[in-house]
Parts: structure tokens; sequence; C-alpha cells
């Protein structure tokens, strides 16, 4: 397949739903479209090549398997952490911080960044799971092309 569209700027309206349980993850009206330019990998690759040789005003409606998108989920990205790691500088603790399903951005040893979220709270210390939003999901996508530019 040659990349016809490649370096060009594209709009597109879509759909994105988590093939697994039909849930609506995301979507861009026609109206609002998503822009971006193709072939700099700003998303995910194999979305970006399903859209490379469409024309304005073509439809699209394919999935991105978990492999190609975000990956299998990871058993190892989720962890537990000490309780003492989020206490503030007086030893007390954000109590809006510190609750289940809250996303905390964290640096690891070596400076890079991650977000986990709390999946479980402990005696002493809180669950949290690494792995992408979207790891394991196989993405639904459907859509069509407003225009290139």
């Amino acid at each position: 397949m040659t990349n016809t569209n490649a370096h060009k700027k594209i709009s597109v309206s879509y759909t994105l739903t988590a093939v697994q349980n039909g849930k609506k993850l995301e979507s861009y009206s026609e109206e609002k479209p998503i822009q971006f330019i193709l072939g700099e990998n700003q998303l995910l690759p194999d979305f970006e090549q399903q859209l490379m040789e469409l024309q304005p005003g073509d439809s699209f409606d394919f999935v991105i398997t978990a492999e190609k998108a975000y990956g299998p989920v990871d058993p190892y990205a989720v962890f537990d952490i000490p309780l003492d790691t989020f206490e503030l500088e007086d030893g007390s603790f954000d109590e809006q911080m510190i609750k289940i399903g809250n996303v905390i951005p964290m640096t690891d040893p070596d400076g890079n960044k991650h977000h986990g979220e709390i999946i479980e709270l402990l005696e002493d210390s809180v669950t949290m799971d690494f792995n992408h939003p979207l790891a394991g999901q196989d993405l639904h996508f459907k859509g069509k092309v407003i225009s290139l530019k």
C-alpha cells in the first residue's frame, strides 16, 4: 500500500468503541472533527494507516486489535505502593487524592513519568494499575474523512 496522503492534514469524525463490551470510548463529530498530520505517528500507527488512502467523504469502519493498539494487560504493571509514598510534608495525606479510581502521576526511579490508577486501598499501601486505560481492548473505529489538505 502506498502512502498517498502522508504528511497531509486530515480531519475525521469517528466513534470509538471497545469491541469486548461495546462501551463508547471516544467520539468526534463532523462539526468538531479531530485533526492531525497523517504518517507522523500522532495517533495509533494502524489507525493512521487505515486512513492513508481515503479521500474527503469516504467512510471507514475497522477494528484494531489490542496487540496493535495499546497492548495486552500486563499483570506486572499492577503493584502495591507503600502509603507513606503519598505523605505530605506534615505527615498527613490528601484524602481526595487517595481514592479508588483516581489516576495519579508518578515518577519511577529512572525519572520516567507514568500514570497509575488506584484500584485498591490496603492498610498501609495502595494497589495501582499502570497499564494504559485501553490495554487489552480491541478498538472499533467507525467514521468519515471530513477534509484533507
